[in-house]
């Protein structure tokens, strides 16, 4: 099934460019065939091609249901980017596919980029979104001091992943609770530093750790996200 992304779809019934395009030119789609269509707000649209302008292709919109996530609570993953941007572009992909609700760039102590243009970032969530079926896109935030993160979470449940041996943690997998709204903290590829472990402990975060095996600092992220959707499911 191919889907489209128009964000203003119940409103405009006209596919952006880029999706016009990759429906016109690209799938040779007719007036008269059908088209799914997306709004990133969990709505999918079954619609009918009018007219087929490789700009802005008009649809009539036929009739349109809810889907929602499969997963009732609310799942942020704050990330402290890292140095090559790939990287970061494949996290965001994979997490839009294994599912969360915010992807925060997270500016640390020790973060390896400082800067984050998030506008590569929501192209690439859109095609996970589509690719994966979902009709909710995630919330790219840019990129934001971690001391903020900690001060406004809101999650009753908060975790930090943390190497340092030397402080008490706790093996993730063992402290989810189901249908509990979670963020988890992911730090640099140098850690998160003491003064920044302390606050998020100060604000209720726990310490956790991912297992035995060193991570980078993406797969960790994704490994965490995935953990908290198998345990929920397991429970």
């Amino acid at each position: 099934m191919i889907q489209f992304y128009a964000p203003d779809i119940a409103t405009d019934p006209v596919l952006p460019e880029g999706e016009s395009l990759h429906c016109v030119k690209v799938l040779r789609m007719q007036p008269g065939e059908a088209v799914e269509v997306i709004d990133g707000k969990g709505r999918a649209y079954s619609c009918t091609l009018m007219s087929a302008h490789h700009k802005h292709a008009l649809l009539r919109v036929d009739s349109s249901v809810e889907r929602p996530l499969p997963w009732s609570y609310r799942l942020t993953v704050a990330v402290a980017p890292t140095k090559h941007l790939d990287r970061m572009e494949w996290l965001v992909e994979k997490l839009t596919e294994v599912g969360v609700n915010e992807f925060i760039p997270a500016l640390c102590d020790r973060s390896e980029r400082r800067e984050l243009k998030t506008e590569r970032l929501e192209k690439i969530a859109v095609s996970a979104m589509k690719q994966s079926l979902k009709a909710v896109m995630p919330a790219i935030r840019p990129m934001t001091p971690l001391r903020r993160i900690i001060e406004e979470c809101t999650s009753a449940a908060r975790f930090i992943c943390y190497c340092d041996r030397e402080t008490d943690r706790r093996v993730l997998a063992r402290e989810i609770a189901p249908n509990t709204d979670t963020t988890i903290l992911i730090g640099p590829e140098g850690d998160f530093s003491p003064a920044e472990v302390e606050l998020a402990l100060a604000r209720g975060f726990v310490a956790v750790t991912l297992g035995d095996n060193r991570l980078r600092t993406e797969t960790a992220a994704l490994f965490a996200a995935s953990t908290v959707h198998v345990i929920n499911q397991l429970k």
